[in-house]
């Protein structure tokens, strides 16, 4: 058999993006403080941070990486114009970007400060009377280890990219990690560094920050 006839076969990775956003929005604009004009590039950021991972976890020369898609995963305060502006942009910005998927969880109300004595809720300021209200937001990292843990069992990516900071997804990852998945932490050092360390490997954005912003 001549050496073109001999059937070859490619190590495919497939490869998906896990952005909690607000984590990495509160990051974004500490780290890009100095330059307030700044603004990220949502039609580059699934895909660059989808190659950039992929490129640290091939796992041999011949493999190649295929982008499944990016999921992004915000909370939004319906009763305020803040909240409603941010939901409307989301959904006409985000939703068009090219394999992304925008899960949009509204803030509920906060429940009260307790009286550690008496335990009764504490509803007003006792100095000036003002309504101690505020939300929560609810539901955003269940969602993200959820779809982590159920696309990772419907074997739809074998490379996970996670943008977050926050050491609640150390479980999960160590998991995930248990089940044969790679999954890479995006994110701006020295934040996020324990769930970082827990990763199979991460990607530094505060470096690379020109490649992904809007020009």
């Amino acid at each position: 058999m001549a050496d073109q006839d001999i059937p070859t076969t490619t190590n495919l990775q497939k490869v998906r993006v896990f952005i909690d956003f607000w984590n990495f929005q509160l990051s974004w604009q500490r780290y890009t403080a100095k330059n307030s004009h700044y603004r990220v590039d949502w039609n580059i950021l699934p895909l660059w941070l989808a190659n950039n991972a992929g490129s640290l976890a091939l796992g041999s020369p011949d493999s190649r990486i295929q982008f499944e898609g990016a999921h992004v995963y915000l909370s939004y305060n319906a009763k305020t114009p803040q909240g409603r502006k941010l939901h409307h942009w989301a959904h006409r910005r985000l939703q068009r970007v090219p394999g992304l998927q925008l899960i949009a969880k509204e803030r509920r109300p906060k429940n009260p400060p307790v009286c550690q004595k008496c335990h009764k809720s504490i509803k007003e300021c006792p100095h000036c009377g003002e309504k101690l209200a505020g939300t929560v937001e609810k539901g955003i990292d269940t969602a993200i280890v959820t779809d982590m843990i159920k696309l990772a069992w419907e074997d739809s990516y074998q490379i996970g990219v996670l943008v977050s900071a926050d050491r609640d997804f150390i479980p999960a990852v160590e998991f995930l990690h248990d089940k044969g998945k790679k999954i890479v932490h995006a994110g701006f050092p020295p934040e996020g560094t324990s769930l970082a360390n827990a990763c199979w490997s991460s990607l530094n954005l505060t470096a690379k920050i020109d490649e992904f912003r809007r020009h």
